[in-house]
């Protein structure tokens, strides 16, 4: 045809298959390997890396891989998850972080024993149910997504001891976080946040990493506002509050909480 005469059979068929080139992953399956071979025995798991791989979805041969304990697929452009991930039933550390998600499958409800979940930096606009199934998850990044609420089922997740909600479009604190008592690490700094309802004062191991741009219900037990971010205390930066206050801020925690009393009451 034209296009082999204009730059000869041999090579054509060199620019194909420069074109065509696979990435590692299918390359080792082509190859003869056993998608197994792929996986990683460590001390304490079986892991499985595919990161920046420029991936649109997952191979079809991960859910063929049950044994996997340890599933790094983030720095992709991956769209959208199968529902065949809940064949992966043995995960306990999952990262979808960077990717261009816009929902979860209901079938994550699957992962009995997932104690790790990164879906952080994707375009989720909100969290399937059925994550509240995994009653083992003890670390959640959701940040970096447009997620307004939780479903409400997230009162079941009480070994959550880690939760990152951060740069989401968060207006309230949603209820079901109140329920989560084994929380020690909150973050839901740079969200739309217009107050924090007393009811955190029931997460006794918290360490609460907030940044608000409204009223503020501070507490008593808190020791004071922390300004390094590994402090334990309430965290305010990064957002504007509804006016400057750093004459009431440097007045310490009792002098800011009665300075939003007093402004709620006058509300």
């Amino acid at each position: 045809n034209f296009t082999e005469r204009c730059v000869g059979q041999g090579n054509l068929g060199r620019i194909l298959a420069e074109n065509s080139k696979l990435p590692a992953w299918e390359d080792a399956l082509l190859s003869g390997k056993d998608p197994k071979s792929l996986l990683k025995r460590g001390l304490h798991y079986i892991s499985l890396s595919l990161i920046m791989k420029g991936m649109t979805s997952a191979p079809d041969f991960l859910w063929g891989l049950p044994e996997v304990q340890k599933l790094n697929l983030s720095r992709n452009q991956l769209v959208a998850i199968s529902p065949s991930l809940g064949k992966l039933d043995r995960l306990v550390v999952l990262n979808l972080g960077g990717n261009r998600l816009k929902c979860l499958p209901k079938e994550i409800g699957l992962l009995r024993n997932l104690k790790v979940l990164f879906v952080n930096m994707n375009c989720l606009t909100e969290v399937p149910a059925e994550l509240s199934l995994c009653r083992k998850l003890e670390v959640l990044s959701l940040s970096h997504n447009c997620i307004s609420q939780l479903p409400s089922s997230f009162t079941d997740l009480t070994s959550l001891k880690k939760l990152n909600l951060s740069n989401n479009r968060f207006v309230q604190i949603p209820l079901c976080i109140f329920a989560l008592r084994s929380l020690d690490f909150l973050h839901l700094g740079s969200n739309r946040l217009e107050n924090i309802a007393e009811s955190v004062q029931y997460l006794v191991n918290l360490q609460i990493f907030i940044t608000l741009p409204d009223d503020l219900y501070l507490l008593h037990r808190l020791p004071r506002i922390a300004w390094n971010p590994m402090d334990k205390g309430l965290h305010i930066s990064h957002n504007p509050l509804s006016r400057p206050l750093p004459e009431i801020i440097e007045g310490g925690l009792d002098v800011l909480f009665n300075y939003l009393k007093e402004k709620k009451e006058h509300n």
